[in-house]
């Protein structure tokens, strides 16, 4: 029975996809900063694990024992201007998106070089697909990760070792909007309000929505992807996205 490793998983994205493996049969060892006994399955495993803290990195791999896949969806989002967004808020997010993210993959390369075999899936947005306003910092630390890994994959492939990305779109309720410690009144200035409403109203009734179960399936995809494909767009709107960036 293989193994899969997933960070995030007290919801959204990174709960579904230990859902997903764990009914195809993996053994699945979610982790999340707080680990929750009634959550997931008694027979899913779950570790305590904050992406930001080399110590706790370094215990959950320890505990964790053999891996076949690691998915790094873990992550916090924040929308505003960037004028209001501190460089505390800043660091915030680049600590968990991006840095959490290579700090991952830097523990998990040792086992899968020597072994010859693994994969590593790195979870990024459609934000990476094509800009938007008010997610300028957001969208740094997730476009930090879609350079790393298309490196990081040409790095590995020597050693039958593989890595990818899956880029969900929009959805309710997702990273995108929230894991934020400050409000959105205090990220948008007077002075972007009449800019911002427009679009903080498509925000909350969007059009084609990208749903968990749309991700997880799309990280088992990429999972189970033998081939060197690197980009995994995941969701309608992702999808449609990454349609238009190729015909341009």
């Amino acid at each position: 029975m293989k193994t899969v490793l997933i960070t995030g998983c007290s919801s959204g994205y990174g709960l579904e996809t230990a859902r997903h493996f764990h009914a195809e049969g993996w053994n699945v060892i979610a982790t999340l900063r707080r680990p929750q006994p009634d959550l997931l399955p008694a027979s899913v495993r779950q570790l305590a694990l904050d992406v930001t803290r080399p110590e706790s990195i370094a215990a959950a791999i320890a505990a964790a024992g053999p891996i076949d896949a690691l998915v790094n969806n873990a992550g916090i989002g924040v929308i505003g201007a960037l004028e209001a967004t501190t460089m505390a808020k800043t660091r915030q997010v680049f600590e968990t998106n991006t840095f959490g993210v290579i700090a991952m993959c830097q523990a998990v390369v040792p086992q899968f070089r020597r072994r010859g075999s693994g994969v590593i899936v790195n979870v990024t947005s459609s934000v990476t697909l094509a800009a938007m306003p008010l997610a300028s910092v957001y969208t740094g630390s997730k476009t930090a990760i879609q350079g790393f890994t298309g490196s990081l994959a040409l790095e590995l492939a020597a050693f039958g070792v593989r890595a990818k990305l899956v880029e969900p779109g929009y959805g309710p309720g997702t990273r995108f909007t929230q894991n934020s410690d400050v409000s959105l009144d205090d990220m948008i200035p007077p002075a972007y309000r009449p800019f911002a409403e427009p679009i903080l109203s498509a925000f909350a009734q969007p059009g084609l929505i990208t749903t968990a179960e749309d991700v997880a399936e799309t990280v088992w995809r990429a999972v189970n992807d033998a081939s060197a494909r690197l980009r995994y767009p995941a969701g309608p709107d992702a999808l449609a996205l990454a349609a238009q960036a190729s015909a341009a």
